[in-house]
């Protein structure tokens, strides 16, 4: 066998919702990741909560993009497909490459199991149009029950430990070291140390079927990491980091953190990360509804912590009350909204990005709100970080906005040096204050400060009602209302944000291509394919979007054409066209609860310029 070395290569795992592709990948990106390779991982998963085994709709896939360099995506296509059934060829044949590897089980393409996937023939691949010669074809099952035929476990444990044996087969393709994934088992199933033992042994066994049979594969394949930056590192998704950014936040500002949330796909695995670090300070509470799990931070925030609720978009939308209380009060609190597909239930496993514009107007009243977005998982990190840090600091609610891509999604993060972040500073009453201090007294970029209960001499009511700007007290005077009002709105206009970022073609570009969040992997290699082949193009993707950017009009007017792309009918663009005169751009817009396809991007944006 030869060893090719490649740049960059995308593998697709696929089978039943149960049987373990998640998992497959997850340590298949470990194992990258941790040899300093640069990832972009997507899981897709099926709507339904437990489809019929081997139907079309309960198919699970995963898919891990895995380069030398920096890699921005999960590919459009796969090189390598396992496909652990016949629905799963069946429904993930069009996420592969013309010629790509195809790896399947052959135990679970009987009649049975054909006709579940609606297939019309027995010769399945001349149906799907698949050469033989590309197709890895092995009795997987029945490898992994003699593989573990003398175990004595039970059959339904045998059988979970399928994905097991396409992991090793994968790791044999792509020449990894297995010692990794099999330290990944060993901590996984710590507490059941038999499990752990069976599934390394179907691993290795999986490994061992490749290199003894050379699979029908033409070449093994090593990825080299380039520019590797010294440190340590892991696979983490999107919530993970997100987590993660928000107990870095409380350490930072000496606070407690409080999570109050109401378990929703798919935000639900922050409140199940969270609730695992109780030893750092971290206090969880899963409430009955949305608007208590909201209205618990919000009691939390008053204590004096660092407060969170976490929810997706129908349960921003049942939040709202809570919300627009945390505005007039006008406490420090994160709302963090990972978007999914709607509306109503939609698409709860999916993605899209039609959260925008309900952040920014979907409560009564005159009730302005920060807002940012996350640009990929290893970016929720600084995302989640900055967000507590601009609640603390102007003493406000803000959204921060992920989305099920990049929730789900995971990345090689560089495990960060807190010394490098910025300090948080809340801005508490000073004593000097005593006696004279009221609670709507502000500092001088117009925050209102901040006095936890406890401290004798600031004691103090916050409600519902309009206050006196003065006293604190009920307040239903016009004038004063009017004062108010302006006043929560210029505190949120004068939080500094950094200016826009413009990469690419900065000075020349004929195309400038504008976006928000997650979909920053897929513009930005959209505009690095378009570059390559001539045409001058930038790209502007929006992290900070209540307030903008001071520059924003700025940018937004410099070139002669300019397209905004995103995942809703044209949210974003509606929000810039509010803010900035005369601006009047293109716009790419899909709402498929899938993340875009570069190559449809290239084209589109490709067909802008030409006209």
């Amino acid at each position: 066998m030869n060893i090719e070395e490649l740049s960059e290569v995308v593998v697709r795992f696929s089978g039943d919702s149960g049987d373990g592709m998640q998992l497959a990948g997850n340590i298949f990106s470990t194992v990258s990741a941790t040899v300093g390779n640069s990832i972009s991982t997507f899981p897709d998963y099926p709507a339904d909560i437990r489809a019929p085994q081997g139907s079309l709709t309960g198919v699970s896939g995963f898919q891990v993009h895995i380069g030398a360099g920096k890699v921005y995506t999960p590919g459009d296509q796969c090189d390598v497909l396992v496909a652990m059934n016949a629905a799963a060829l069946k429904t993930q044949l069009p996420y592969a490459k013309p010629g790509a590897t195809i790896i399947i089980d052959t135990d679970s393409f009987g009649p049975k199991d054909l006709e579940k996937a609606q297939f019309r023939s027995q010769d399945y691949l001349a149906e799907m149009n698949v050469d033989p010669d590309r197709v890895i074809a092995c009795p997987l099952t029945t490898m992994v029950k003699d593989c573990l035929a003398d175990t004595g476990m039970d059959n339904k444990t045998v059988m979970k430990c399928r994905n097991m044996f396409a992991l090793g087969l994968v790791c044999w393709l792509f020449d990894r070291d297995l010692d990794i994934a099999f330290n990944f088992l060993r901590e996984k199933f710590s507490r059941k140390p038999a499990v752990a033992e069976a599934n390394i042994r179907v691993v290795q066994a999986g490994y061992d079927y490749g290199h003894n049979t050379h699979s029908s594969a033409h070449n093994v394949y090593r990825i080299e990491t380039k520019n590797k930056v010294a440190g340590r590192y892991m696979d983490i998704t999107g919530n993970k980091a997100t987590a993660y950014g928000f107990i870095a936040a409380a350490e930072k500002a000496g606070l407690k953190l409080y999570l109050g949330s109401y378990p929703i796909t798919p935000a639900t695995d922050v409140l199940h990360e969270l609730s695992k670090h109780k030893s750092l300070g971290v206090t969880t509470v899963q409430c009955e509804d949305e608007i208590a799990g909201c209205a618990s931070s919000l009691g939390a925030s008053f204590a004096g912590a660092l407060a969170v609720t976490s929810t997706s978009g129908p349960g921003i939308c049942l939040k709202s009350e809570a919300m627009n209380l945390a505005v007039i009060m006008e406490l420090p609190l994160v709302v963090l909204d990972v978007q999914r597909g709607g509306p109503a239930t939609g698409l709860p496993t999916k993605s899209e990005q039609t959260d925008l514009l309900q952040v920014l107007f979907g409560r009564n009243g005159e009730s302005p709100m920060p807002v940012m977005a996350a640009l990929t998982p290893t970016d929720c990190f600084d995302a989640a970080y900055e967000a507590s840090r601009i609640a603390l600091e102007h003493m406000t609610p803000v959204v921060l906005l992920t989305d099920a891509y990049i929730a789900n999604g995971s990345g090689a993060f560089r495990l960060p040096d807190l010394n490098d972040y910025p300090p948080i500073n809340p801005p508490y009453v000073p004593e000097q204050l005593r006696g004279t201090w009221t609670p709507y007294m502000r500092k001088d970029d117009g925050t209102r400060y901040w006095a936890v209960p406890g401290r004798e001499g600031f004691e103090h009511i916050l409600g519902g009602l309009e206050k006196d700007d003065k006293t604190g007290a009920i307040s239903t005077n016009p004038e004063n209302h009017d004062l108010m009002t302006r006043k929560r709105q210029a505190k949120i206009d004068a939080i500094p944000v950094p200016d826009l970022l413009v990469e690419g073609d900065v000075d020349d570009a004929r195309l400038l291509i504008v976006g928000f969040g997650g979909t920053y992997g897929h513009l930005r290699a959209a505009m690095d394919q378009m570059r390559a082949t001539g045409h001058k193009v930038a790209m502007a993707q929006f992290r900070y979007i209540n307030p903008l950017p001071s520059n924003t009009a700025a940018v937004l007017t410099r070139y002669p054409h300019v397209v905004v792309a995103e995942q809703n009918m044209g949210q974003l663009a509606g929000w810039l066209r509010m803010k900035v005169d005369g601006f009047c751009p293109a716009q790419y817009n899909e709402v498929k609860g899938q993340p875009f396809k570069v190559a449809e991007l290239v084209a589109a944006f490709s067909t802008i310029i030409d006209k």
